[in-house]
């Protein structure tokens, strides 16, 4: 099989990386996230239509009637509706909703949940998520460092944070919301990212050991080459499932299914050229994979 010369492109990689990655920054200081009802308090009010629900028709009906920034979605079924009422509204206020949803509709619109979320509620998610992601991080570096060697826990960090940090800026550009859904996918993208960069990581540590008299840079191209096919089949396969997700599984699950697609088509590269560039950078070599010689050992296999 032909070895693909990856690493010849890591310094355009690098800077396409880094630029993307600044840019994320430079987007979620200025315009931030666009918070969902778990992080910035609300109203949620579901109700159930004796008749299919016309979603536009719901949304007009509350937009006349003053209610701006209402989200109005489809929950598990056509009958089902489910109403996200921004940062303001009281629990009154979305018993209102069903009067006023009830005289716009000629049949009957059972009322099935309020649930109000506090502000301060909001704001312990958002901190409490952030710390999931940090400690996940943590955590994953000292997986890495305990079953490989230091420089590969910095280069799978390096790639998770670049992970992370470029759907977060995806999601600042685009302006989708952001709620609990997608921090579950965040953490999701971590795994599945990690998992990669695993695998990756395994080739590179048995080929060093290998291919004793081959250059780093050498041996990385080869181990990449060699975990493409997988790496490639992998991702697709799961492209497949969370695209089926996003356009049919409604507008519940559809950001959880957006930021993990997002996550898993970065986490592809990040895997090849992000991880193995800074292996590189560090200057890993075979003597940080040699396996350590118990001493006395060359004394022993001598001794008849």
């Amino acid at each position: 099989m032909k070895t693909i010369n990856f690493m010849g492109r890591r310094k355009l990689a690098a800077a396409i990386s880094i630029a993307l990655v600044l840019l994320s920054v430079a987007w979620l200081a200025v315009n931030q996230l666009n918070w969902g009802l778990d992080f910035t308090g609300g109203t949620l009010v579901e109700v159930h239509y004796s008749d299919s629900a016309d979603l536009n028709a719901i949304r007009q009906t509350l937009q006349d009637a003053g209610h701006e920034g209402a989200i109005v979605v489809s929950f598990g079924s056509d009958k089902d509706v489910l109403i996200r009422l921004p940062k303001g509204y009281s629990d009154k206020q979305g018993a209102e909703l069903l009067v006023l949803l009830q005289e716009s509709y000629s049949e009957t619109v059972e009322l099935r949940r309020i649930e109000f979320v506090g502000p301060q509620v909001g704001d312990e998610l958002r901190e409490q998520g952030g710390l999931a992601m940090l400690l996940a991080l943590a955590l994953v570096m000292l997986y890495i460092a305990f079953r490989f060697q230091f420089k590969f826990a910095v280069g799978a960090v390096v790639a998770l944070v670049h992970d992370v940090l470029i759907t977060l800026g995806f999601f600042s550009v685009t302006g989708l919301e952001f709620d609990l859904t997608v921090l579950a996918a965040l953490l999701a993208v971590i795994g599945y990212s990690l998992n990669d960069t695993i695998v990756v990581s395994d080739r590179i540590r048995e080929n060093f050991r290998k291919l004793r008299r081959a250059e780093p840079l050498e041996v990385i191209n080869i181990s990449l080459t060699e975990t493409l096919g997988r790496t490639l089949v992998t991702s697709f396969t799961t492209l497949l499932v969370l695209g089926a997700l996003a356009m049919f599984g409604g507008e519940i699950i559809r950001g959880f299914a957006i930021a993990l697609i997002v996550g898993v088509a970065i986490g592809t590269y990040s895997s090849i050229y992000v991880a193995a560039n800074v292996l590189l950078t560090m200057g890993v070599s075979k003597e940080d994979l040699m396996i350590p010689v118990k001493e006395g050992a060359e004394q022993e296999e001598l001794t008849p």
